[in-house]
């Protein structure tokens, strides 16, 4: 799950918890919306965790100061 999905369930766990009035027999969809948001939360943290230890930044190669001055020696 990217983090499209993870915004996705954010968003749609948010609608059904403060945005909907909605009554079915033996569903809390507060408690949907709830875990919902939970869960994209959770999946947007382990996303960006795995995401930062994937990027590597390259050192600068170090220069010689001789090497800088004189090209062609």
């Amino acid at each position: 799950m990217g983090i499209g999905g993870c915004i996705g369930l954010i968003a749609v766990g948010a609608i059904l918890t403060f945005a909907t009035d909605w009554h079915m027999a033996g569903v809390n969809l507060d408690l949907v919306g709830l875990i919902m948001m939970a869960v994209g939360v959770i999946g947007l943290a382990a996303y960006i965790s795995i995401f930062k230890k994937r990027r590597v930044v390259e050192p600068m190669p170090v220069m010689d100061e001789r090497a800088r001055n004189y090209p062609h020696a």
